[in-house]
């Protein structure tokens, strides 16, 4: 008898308390605009005695430790991460100009990110330079609701629908969207439409469900206050949305931050979706923690940005290959 209560008991606790099935990291970062080299607080290239006194932020070869860092402290917890990009990659330095993405594309590879959204940016010389990025890239570029099929280039390489990663057992559903006003302020060109957002986020997500896939992040390029909205107005189902396009920086402890990290936006139903961004240029690492229950939905969100400044010692092996892509800039620049 006492045996059958105790195990009563057990069962009543278990039930009690809610399940926390799974936590997740999403690391991640946005808008970095071609910031290959370190920058300084408004973005420009730093100088190299200012690197040398520790005054400079950001650079692909400071990301790539960050971000082998904060997967190396989640592993060490006992949790899964993934990076992903928020979009806008292209254009806003000499290096750009010089290699129209290649040598973008070669970083991301090293940098080790799992899925990357299109930003207006990535349309800004057309679809041409843009395939040639997403050939060589070894992550996936989520296309979401940008829809390049007619176009002889790009549209081969469009990955249609959204993308569902494997991670620490469970299956991670992406959503990219990009800003619908990509061709009035970008170059796509006619063979490449933007879809509504909206419209592609529901029946996205609705696919996702119906493929059993409980934990679903919306990767958007259309800045903190259509993210906002589209919280509000999105059929239930998104778990996160991490974002760019409006290069704000979400977060609790860095000075001059226009909303928290997260940002706790109201959906539908009452449900509060987490949303986050990570300022610009390469100067954070946002890293969000989010914890679900047996049911997929989230119980806790937490986490902030981190500021890459001097603190963080540059990747030596990535440190020496922009010197090596920077030759013929400096050629440029004399």
């Amino acid at each position: 008898m006492l045996a059958s209560r105790l195990a009563l008991v057990a069962v009543l606790a278990g039930l009690a308390a809610p399940a926390q099935a799974f936590t997740l990291d999403v690391i991640h970062l946005n808008d970095m605009h071609s910031r290959v080299e370190s920058v300084g607080e408004t973005g420009s290239t730093c100088p190299a005695e200012d690197e040398a006194a520790g005054e400079c932020l950001g650079g692909a070869a400071r990301v790539k430790t960050a971000i082998a860092e904060a997967r190396a402290a989640a592993e060490a917890k006992g949790e899964p991460s993934i990076v992903l990009f928020a979009g806008d990659q292209f254009s806003g330095s000499l290096f750009f100009t010089t290699y129209q993405g290649q040598a973008e594309v070669e970083l991301m590879n090293a940098m080790g990110f799992d899925a990357m959204a299109l930003g207006n940016h990535e349309f800004d010389l057309g679809p041409e330079p843009l395939a040639k990025f997403v050939e060589k890239t070894e992550f996936p570029v989520v296309f979401g609701n940008v829809d390049a099929a007619t176009d002889p280039r790009l549209g081969p390489l469009q990955k249609t629908g959204p993308l569902v990663l494997e991670v620490g057992g469970e299956k991670v559903g992406i959503v990219a969207l990009t800003t619908t006003e990509t061709p009035e302020i970008a170059s796509p060109g006619p063979t490449v439409v933007f879809k509504d957002e909206l419209a592609t986020l529901n029946a996205q997500v609705a696919e996702l469900q119906a493929q059993g896939v409980k934990h679903i992040i919306a990767l958007t390029h259309l800045g903190d206050v259509a993210d906002i909205a589209l919280a509000a107005a999105a059929a239930p189902g998104i778990d996160a949305i991490v974002g760019g396009h409006s290069h704000t920086l979400f977060s609790n402890t860095a000075e001059g931050a226009a909303h928290p990290y997260p940002l706790m936006a109201e959906g539908q139903g009452g449900v509060k979706i987490p949303i986050v961004q990570a300022g610009e240029y390469s100067k954070y690492l946002g890293d969000l923690r989010l914890v679900f229950d047996d049911e997929g939905v989230v119980t806790e969100a937490t986490g902030d940005v981190r500021l890459l400044d001097a603190s963080v010692i540059p990747d030596a092996a990535m440190a020496t290959r922009i010197q090596e892509l920077a030759k013929p800039i400096e050629e440029l620049k004399n």
